[in-house]
């Protein structure tokens, strides 16, 4: 609830770059009362409207940062299967009835702060790395905004933030409610347990025909075919264009040219060096520190007699270092200058290793650049190509006549499933591109596709001629595997029947070595086991986490049953002892529980408060507004 409210609060951010309003209230307003006015609003909340301007903004800010299931932007029809036309109301009802209580407080913030907040946004930075005043209004006018409608959601989504983080502030739980909850979370169980092997269930008889054709019958989707998909579609990728495309030098020297100061490229990367500084108070003792070095001392040796560790200035190129460069940039690896004047006093410089510089000539790269110039020519002649495969498809021209005119290369499958493969278990034809895959089984049936580029450099077009539903396979065609699962059901089914006589047996019988006495089955026992809290279980690896979690859910002195983590045996436990460890208050266990309770009980106030607000304000519904912007029972 914590990330959701965090969503919420900060919606501004999301429903400009992710689309992503927080949906987490859909269940919301069930008492709302819907009306069929002829108003220009989707809702009023205590008076307040939502317009239908709003609503129709912050709907499509939604499906403009969602994908559909075909990769492109969330289409109306998806997002009404997923319901976001009425989470999204929900949320804006939410927002709004908190903003109201907020106003109704005198909440606000400064305009410096939300200036302040505005700058910091990324998408809102330029290319020199500050804040784009031109850019900040085309994204917001790209999402509906003006900028001072922009600055105001601003100020109240910061000022509910002030409401929301006050309600937080300093919330405490009870302590008794905190220590009967720790006392629950932390208590232990020990249980006795036996493992119900499969060979309990003793043979198997072999499944009749009717039975056989009954199963295959109830797992149908397990034993059909695939759907395969017919489908013609049109190809084009830069290889094919490669005879075309010429590229002259001039274009060449012109494009090193570009890349050459461009440190993506590292064509010329200056000499760098790992540079160690030994400073000195006077020029004699630097001269006396040199001479040193002179008669064979080592630089280290030299900087210990001097009492200071040397400093490092890192690795650097010559022009970091100014004019002292010229002097260390002489020097061999390991090669310390004559003693240089600075502004604290004299110093030697040490080189204490050197990184090569790179300069590539023109020459050197002219092949890369001319592989990758090729590729952005044959791109742009793609696009031309697509384009003039949309204006001949446009014009009448099926998929394939289309595809041919404009020089692209045309393929018929008459079946391939998911996997790639023909009915046979061969692999389709040129072998198809996953992603080309993904768009056969995405697009409509006989609907002619728009062109589409995948990563390998390729330009699709596809129309799927027809669809070859799943099919039940013969009987004959999967008895073996059919069988083999019909009996591994059976056995399950028998192992469960088996596990749960065990356990009514050792609740009748108050014990389980009694119950398990006349099969001989030793019982083992189970050692201190903690209560599972999601993932982490905590507990020994002879019970799988359904058991633990069984053992957890009776009283002590009952028995329970459930399958081995790897579902060929079964197991039952009884519950020996229920320990809660001792918890009083102001110890550091209570303490420490006390403030994250408090906090994760303090995250779910924020929902309902906006559910309070909306109780008290009142919330009114035009659904026939909302249907507008929705297409809703069009």
């Amino acid at each position: 609830m914590l990330q959701e409210m965090r969503k919420y609060a900060k919606s501004w951010v999301a429903s400009i770059f992710l689309g992503a309003l927080a949906l987490s209230f859909a269940v919301w307003g069930i008492a709302d009362i819907f009306k069929g006015t002829t108003d220009t609003n989707v809702a009023t909340v205590g008076g307040t409207p939502i317009s239908l301007a709003e609503y129709q903004r912050d709907f499509s800010n939604f499906l403009k940062g969602q994908r559909g299931l075909n990769g492109a932007q969330m289409s109306t029809d998806e997002a009404k299967k997923l319901g976001v036309p009425q989470q999204t109301l929900q949320t804006m009802i939410n927002r709004r009835a908190l903003d109201n209580a907020v106003h109704k407080l005198g909440l606000t913030v400064s305009d410096g702060v939300i200036a302040e907040q505005i700058r910091a946004v990324r998408q809102f930075t330029g290319a020199l790395g500050t804040f784009d005043h031109s850019g900040f209004q085309r994204i917001i006018a790209d999402r509906g905004y003006t900028e001072q409608g922009f600055i105001e959601l601003v100020r109240n989504d910061l000022s509910r933030d002030q409401l929301l983080n006050a309600a937080r502030s300093g919330y405490a739980l009870p302590p008794g409610y905190v220590i009967a909850l720790l006392s629950f979370l932390n208590e232990t169980r020990a249980a006795d347990y036996v493992v119900v092997p499969a060979s309990a269930t003793g043979t198997i008889p072999a499944p009749t025909d009717a039975q056989l054709t009954a199963f295959v019958k109830k797992n149908a989707v397990r034993f059909s075919t695939p759907e395969y998909r017919e489908v013609t579609y049109a190809e084009i990728s830069p290889d094919d264009l490669a005879e075309q495309i010429q590229v002259s030098d001039a274009q060449l020297k012109a494009e090193y040219t570009l890349r050459k100061d461009n440190p993506q490229y590292a064509y010329v990367v200056a000499e760098k060096r790992d540079v160690q500084q030994l400073g000195f108070h006077d020029e004699a003792s630097a001269k006396a520190a040199r001479a040193k070095l002179d008669s064979g001392m080592s630089f280290a040796d030299v900087a210990r007699a001097n009492g200071a560790a040397p400093i490092n200035l890192g690795s650097v190129t010559q022009t970091d270092l100014g004019e002292r460069g010229a002097a260390v940039f002489a020097l061999p690896n390991n090669g310390v200058t004559q003693p240089l004047k600075n502004l604290a006093g004299w110093v030697l410089l040490h080189v204490s290793s050197i990184t090569p510089g790179i300069n590539k000539t023109f020459d050197d790269v002219k092949a890369d650049i001319r592989k990758d110039v090729a590729i952005q020519l044959a791109q742009l002649k793609i696009q031309d190509i697509a384009t003039a495969y949309t204006d001949a498809n446009s014009g009448g021209m099926s998929v394939a006549d289309a595809g041919k005119k404009v020089g692209m290369h045309v393929t018929h499958i008459a079946a391939v499933d998911r996997n790639g493969l023909a009915p046979d278990g061969s692999k389709s034809p040129r072998g198809l591109d996953p992603e080309l895959l993904a768009q056969i089984f995405a697009a409509e049936i006989g609907e002619d596709g728009d062109p589409f580029a995948t990563k390998s450099g390729k330009t699709y077009v596809l129309k799927v001629d027809g669809v070859i539903p799943p099919k039940v396979k013969s009987l004959d065609a999967v008895r073996a595997e059919a069988t083999a699962a019909w009996t591994n059901e059976q056995r399950t089914v028998l192992l469960a029947k088996t596990a749960d006589a065990l356990v009514a047996q050792a609740n009748a019988q108050r014990s389980l070595a009694a119950a398990v006495a006349a099969a001989g089955t030793p019982v083992l026992k189970s050692g201190a086991l903690r209560r599972p809290i999601g993932a982490d279980t905590g507990n020994t690896p002879n019970l799988p986490l359904i058991v633990v979690e069984k053992i957890f859910s009776v009283p002590a002195g009952h028995a329970v049953a459930g399958p081995s983590a790897n579902g060929d045996s079964y197991i039952v436990a009884r519950v020996t002892g229920v320990a809660h460890p001792p918890i009083t208050a102001n110890t550091l266990q209570f303490l420490q529980g006390s403030a994250q309770l408090s906090h994760q009980a303090a995250d779910d106030l924020p929902p309902v408060m906006a559910n309070a607000a909306r109780a008290a304000q009142g919330v009114q519904i035009n659904q026939a507004n909302v249907n507008r912007v929705t297409g809703e029972g069009s």
